[in-house]
């Protein structure tokens, strides 16, 4: 680690901790790449449609319970 880095470091340490997790998100959002102008619109259609289908009656729902059993089951040979 950088010199720069380290004192960085030391100095986000010693922020309180919603600081650090903000500036910890941050830091990770950064190592993302440029964000697609698209995406959120996108996933904005996607959350919509999502809920349109379970009010519908469209879908069938799972509970956590069921989730797992059938992962455990289907995919983990359990």
């Amino acid at each position: 680690m950088s010199r720069a880095a380290a004192d960085v470091l030391a100095d986000a340490l010693r922020l309180e901790p919603d600081s650090r997790a903000e500036v910890a998100a941050e830091l990770l959002a950064s190592l993302d790449g440029p964000r697609d102008p698209d995406a959120e619109a996108a996933w904005n259609v996607e959350i919509e449609r999502r809920i349109a289908a379970v009010e519908a009656g469209t879908v069938r729902l799972e509970s956590w319970a069921e989730l797992k059993h059938r992962i455990e089951r289907d995919i983990l040979g359990r």
